[in-house]
């Protein structure tokens, strides 16, 4: 099987290596302080008049009582809605760079309150940032700061990174945000569980990001259980909810007919999805080269992997974190769009390209962009993982010693030789 016929395969990474990850780490540094004194001088009122608010953040520092409000802006170069993560980050080819920049200027302006006691809370921070949250456009809102900002970007690999940090005395509303009727229909439902409104709200045709700002604001679920929850878990979440929703639509579809092999990459993260005939079956198997973001002072290539059978899973992903609901997502995307199940292999290969972690959009809409083209067919799923292995740092044994569906194949086949 010759993949190059179908997928463009990059060049031997290692004849056009890029700089050290350290020296670009260091640029990256210098660059956001650069921004981030644009911000300090911006800010140095004490308030923020005519801020722009595209989104909301929850952090999980200290939880139950976290940093909670509203992230704008400041001095923006770009339209407001431009420093709103969702998918079009990725169609517009943003660079680790072009992600620090906008968040370098994004200025999380936050209290510190008990993710409890939300519900019905309409005024404040709280109630600010919960209308930012359900609203379909950015919203202007009226800023008093407690304090100085803290200067800095911090990334966790999940969430998008954060910017500049704000101890905020009020957050006031400047505009009547426009609500849609599905979200206003999930707000005022205060007996529908957070699943069943997550779940809803995909189906009337809402992205995940939408769905997950609004879960984070405490907006979706019943009177007594409606709470802050930090944005890094409602970024998982909200795949989750959604990924459970789209495996049991294709739970009895047919299988698809032969081994599919799919690839993209973006960022240093290069992906290969292998579908091939069977009932619903997934795995996601991390390759972490050495200086990439995860592995940045190893010396060999550490591997990962998470499973799932055609139930789902019942403990936590322990391997790939968040970014295994991620992958899982666009694979059942593709699958349901289709009217077809298969048994699914995700090889993520992250390399010392990528240098920064930008958040699990990298990972959703990297596999979406994938499965979205031309598969390369494969005579069977052996043919497949060897030519896919032949695109690796790591041979066809090892890959099989911590992949469940690669050796489990391996059996299968063994079993007619």
């Amino acid at each position: 099987m010759d993949l190059a016929a179908f997928i463009d395969i990059p060049e031997d990474a290692a004849a056009r290596r890029r700089r050290l990850a350290q020296e670009r780490s260091y640029a990256i540094a210098d660059h956001v302080d650069a921004l981030t004194d644009r911000v300090n001088r911006t800010l140095a009122t004490g308030s923020y008049s005519g801020a722009v608010a595209p989104e909301i953040f929850v952090g999980s520092g200290g939880y139950p009582t976290v940093a909670t409000g509203v992230v704008t802006p400041v001095d923006p170069d770009l339209p407001v809605d431009a420093y709103r993560t969702d998918r079009r980050w990725y169609s517009a080819g943003l660079q680790i760079a072009d992600v620090f920049d906008r968040r370098a200027v994004s200025v999380h302006s936050h209290q510190r309150h008990p993710v409890t006691d939300v519900a019905e809370t309409w005024d404040g921070v709280i109630g600010t940032q919960r209308e930012v949250a359900i609203a379909d456009r950015p919203v202007s809102v009226d800023l008093a700061f407690r304090g100085r900002p803290q200067l800095s970007v911090d990334a966790d690999g999940i969430a998008t990174p954060v910017g500049p940090r704000a101890p905020v005395a009020t957050a006031e509303l400047t505009e009547n945000p426009h609500v849609p009727r599905p979200v206003a229909k999930v707000l005022e439902d205060d007996e529908w569980h957070a699943g069943g409104a997550m779940r809803y709200l995909y189906r009337r045709g809402y992205d995940v990001y939408a769905i997950e700002s609004i879960l984070a604001a405490g907006a979706l679920g019943t009177a007594a259980t409606r709470r802050l929850v930090p944005t890094r878990w409602s970024i998982t979440a909200t795949d989750d909810a959604v990924g459970g929703l789209l495996r049991g639509q294709i739970r009895n579809h047919p299988s698809v007919d032969a081994t599919e092999v799919y690839h993209a990459s973006h960022l240093g993260n290069a992906f290969w999805v292998i579908l091939t005939p069977g009932s619903w079956e997934y795995e996601l198997v991390e390759l972490q080269a050495p200086g990439s973001i995860w592995n940045p002072t190893a010396t060999a290539v550490h591997i990962g992997s998470d499973h799932e059978g055609v139930d789902g899973r019942s403990g936590y992903v322990t391997e790939t974190a968040g970014a295994y609901h991620a992958a899982r997502l666009g694979v059942l995307e593709a699958l349901a769009d289709r009217g077809r199940t298969a048994t699914a292999l995700i090889i993520r290969h992250i390399s010392d390209d990528y240098y920064a972690p930008v958040g699990v959009w990298l990972v959703r809409e990297t596999v979406r962009d994938a499965l979205d083209g031309s598969a390369a067919p494969a005579e069977s799923f052996d043919a497949a993982l060897d030519a896919v292995c032949a695109q690796l740092p790591v041979d066809r044994p090892r890959l099989q010693r911590v992949s469940t569906v690669a050796a489990g194949r391996q059996q299968s086949l063994s079993a007619f030789g």
